[in-house]
């Protein structure tokens, strides 16, 4: 088959959009996983890790692996960020290697409830209340919330972070009932 000048043009115009064509679409983007305080669900164990034990200061990042399987492990340490000094007791869940969900707590008095909410309005946006003392937001599968008790003067805060995609993995790991176990 000859090409004339004519026929190189065209054929030349239409080789990039049959390539085009061809390509697969482009996934949509994921939604972003919520991070907090530099900690984000879904990441990897050692990101958490060396994060953690930049933040803890002298106190050590204490691991516990599930007697079940090693693939689940619960790690805890005292945390204080150099940015704005706060306090926490920082914990996650790590699930084959991953980060499933990470938790900040504190206590405090009655204002701590209201630093925390704009805390994270500021960083993550306006907030759905899910129920009484619980604000949450969500991207996706990814999910943050902050809950509070009180008592007196007293308060609690729990921050978390938590990755569904990795939580969903958790099942392979969970004890079917045995034979004649209700």
């Amino acid at each position: 088959m000859s090409f004339s000048p004519a026929r190189a043009v065209l054929w030349a115009l239409a080789t990039p959009a049959l390539l085009a064509a061809q390509t697969p679409a482009a996934a949509s983007p994921a939604a972003s996983a919520p991070s907090y305080r530099g900690f984000t669900p879904g990441r990897p164990y050692q990101e958490f890790a060396t994060r953690a034990r930049e933040l803890a200061g002298g106190d050590a990042l204490r691991c516990n692996t599930s007697r079940q399987t090693a693939q689940l492990m619960e790690c805890g340490v005292m945390i204080r960020d150099p940015k704005d000094s706060a306090r926490f007791y920082l914990s996650a869940y790590v699930l084959e290697g991953r980060i499933a969900m990470v938790s900040f707590t504190d206590s405090g008095g009655p204002r701590l409830v209201e630093w925390a909410r704009r805390d994270l309005t500021t960083r993550l946006g306006p907030p759905k209340r899910r129920e009484r003392s619980m604000l949450e937001w969500s991207s996706g599968r990814h999910v943050a919330r902050l809950n509070w008790r009180g008592a007196g003067q007293a308060r609690w805060i729990s921050i978390t972070l938590r990755d569904d995609e990795v939580m969903d993995r958790i099942a392979r790991y969970v004890n079917r009932s045995r034979k004649g176990t209700p």
